[in-house]
């Protein structure tokens, strides 16, 4: 259950081992202990949000920094200007040299990072507590006055068109997904467009629309700054005062209009070929529910029940009952999302790879009837207090970091508008009942409204035909 979101260090592996927890390290008491973590919200002159949350445990404090801004905020002729920008943003500013920012990070004792998402660009520090004002500088030095110089433009244009040729073009699914399953998957360009953009858009931006996009979408009103950690509440906001309150704010951003159509089916099926695929997959995936509501904490548990862990319904049934299925990963918003970061409209969407010897829609019709048991028969106790318990685990481990905290605390703000959240995200999960379970299985995840891409290997391809040595597709 994760996200394919790229990363400053490289692209987030296509698969990641399922998280896997021991009957006994799920041991957790029936319903949740209350959480309580301290939030203090405010807002300066220029439109920056604020939030500090203070925990002295440890002689740590993570920055966190959230811009509105994803792919789905592009406009067409301007695909990957989002993407671009996760690598402009390292490329220096007024008063710090291009690779200096990690240089000041590592050399005090910390760690960073950025990636792009379909509705946001995050980036972050964690460091020790007393170089909180080091974090700070740098971040408010980037949105104050980042280099786009000709040379800082050109050089990460080709960054970006390398990235992709050796993490996705070369890489078996990757392309399929990236770009073929938005496209199937959604109607409305701008959710259906590559969150990597293209090369095309690449070759054609100019200084010109590199500067207008960072100054529409890299204000500090269209930004939300998240401290958690060792502070002290007072002296972390006259540091936030004496590097952000001066940077100028800029008229708020348009939203795009992210409607899809209404249609009592959506229900197709294409087939892509991929050239350094050896064994074939399958993306199978559903419109979801509204980002916060009960159907959405209910969809996400059914996805628990049927992806998480080794008790799950797929590796029980799938990959060790039928020995159909190799490997999987689903979640809401997959694969560019999970569920903290997921925003309507939506996809919960599952990718499977299969052996050889079974057909695409074989494996179709083998996940279709484990989604049919539930909606037919529901699920037991038992099963439903399982996968409350592997998601409620995984949560409290997050919260104990104070980086995984300030993640949901900017998400809560970016997308809700309510950091607060964070202290009912537990109760929400594990009020979920084996009817409401039964319920979303049976309002999303019906064939009439699935979608599939089959991915199958192409034996035929030349080997460097997934590719385009020109820059294009």
């Amino acid at each position: 259950m994760c996200p394919l979101v790229h990363d400053v260090k490289g692209v987030l592996p296509l698969f990641k081992a399922l998280a896997t927890l021991t009957l006994c390290a799920l041991a957790l008491p029936a319903a949740p202990a209350n959480i309580n973590i301290p939030i203090e919200k405010y807002k300066l002159d220029n439109g920056l949000r604020v939030i500090l949350s203070q925990d002295n445990t440890l002689p740590v404090v993570a920055v966190y920094i959230v811009y509105d801004v994803g792919a789905r905020s592009e406009e067409r002729g301007r695909t990957g200007f989002a993407h671009l920008f996760e690598h402009m943003m390292f490329e220096g500013s007024a008063n710090v040299k291009k690779g200096e920012h990690m240089r000041y990070v590592e050399s005090n004792g910390g760690s960073f990072n950025g990636s792009t998402h379909p509705d946001y660009t995050n980036y972050f520090e964690t460091m020790p507590s007393n170089k909180l004002a080091v974090a700070l500088w740098l971040e408010s030095d980037r949105m104050r006055s980042l280099a786009i110089t000709p040379e800082n433009l050109t050089n990460q244009k080709e960054a970006v068109k390398q990235e992709r040729r050796l993490s996705f073009d070369n890489q078996p699914y990757a392309t399929a997904i990236v770009d073929k399953w938005p496209q199937l998957a959604f109607q409305n360009w701008q959710s259906s467009h590559s969150l990597i953009g293209s090369f095309e858009d690449l070759n054609a931006a100019t200084i010109e629309d590199v500067s207008k996009f960072f100054k529409t979408y890299y204000a500090p009103n269209n930004a939300v700054l998240t401290i958690v950690g060792d502070i002290q509440i007072g002296e972390a906001k006259k540091l936030v005062q004496t590097y952000f309150a001066d940077i100028p704010s800029q008229p708020q951003p348009k939203r795009p209009d992210l409607a899809e159509p209404t249609s009592n089916s959506r229900a197709k099926s294409e087939v892509y070929k991929d050239v350094l695929a050896k064994v074939p997959g399958v993306v199978i995936g559903y419109a979801g529910p509204p980002r916060g509501s009960d159907d959405f904490y209910a969809m996400v548990i059914l996805d628990a029940l049927l992806t998480g862990g080794d008790s799950s319904r797929l590796q029980q049934d799938l990959v060790k009952g039928k020995k159909s299925v190799v490997q999987y990963q689903g979640d809401l918003g997959w694969p560019f999302a999970a569920a903290d970061d997921y925003k309507s409209p939506g996809e919960y969407a599952t990718f499977l790879v299969y052996k050889p010897n079974f057909q695409s829609n074989q494996i179709v019709d083998q996940y279709q009837d484990e989604v049919a048991r539930i909606q037919k028969e529901g699920v037991t106790a038992e099963e439903l207090h399982r996968a409350q318990t592997l998601l409620l685990s995984s949560k409290l481990n997050q919260l104990q970091t104070s980086l995984g905290r300030a993640t949901l605390l900017a998400n809560f703000e970016v997308l809700d508008g309510a950091p607060e959240e964070i202290n009912s995200l537990l109760g929400k999960y594990e009020a979920v009942t084996a009817a409401q379970v039964q319920s979303v299985a049976k309002k999303y995840l019906s064939p009439n409204q699935r979608v599939v891409l089959a991915i199958q290997p192409d034996a035929n391809a030349k080997p460097n035909a997934a590719t385009n040595p020109q820059g294009g597709r």
